[in-house]
């Protein structure tokens, strides 16, 4: 009888799905967009830039959105090939589902404000 033979897997056969895992430059590239996807809204606050509390409020919210994508990006390396695409597609789902229930809930909000009973604003 003859004794099994183990067959070694090629070095890095187990789970290599041939995605990048970051190098130094794109830290710090995304290190450097973080800091000043930052810097600006703070200073279009401290500086009142805009003058419209409104507006500022959206330029920050896109902002925020821009550094959400940096992040996603430069430190958890999501892209199209990752998990096979599974990666995105839960992040567009999440995406999606996050939208539905922030403008569904602005959405109650606004019109319970404009409907309540005609006294309750004198409240």
């Amino acid at each position: 009888m003859s004794s099994p033979q183990h067959h070694a897997e090629p070095h890095g056969a187990h789970g290599d799905d041939h995605v990048p895992h970051g190098s130094l430059s794109g830290y710090v590239t995304g290190f450097l967009l973080s800091v000043v996807l930052t810097a600006i809204p703070f200073w279009l606050v401290m500086n009142d830039v805009l003058g419209n509390a409104t507006l500022t409020a959206i330029v920050i919210m896109a902002f925020a959105a821009v550094q959400i994508v940096v992040h996603m990006v430069y430190f958890l390396h999501m892209n199209g090939r990752s998990e096979g695409g599974w990666n995105m597609m839960g992040l567009i789902f999440t995406i999606v589902i996050v939208v539905i229930v922030l403008s569904g809930s602005l959405w109650v909000m606004y019109h319970l404000n404009s409907n309540m009973m005609p006294d309750m604003h004198r409240m």
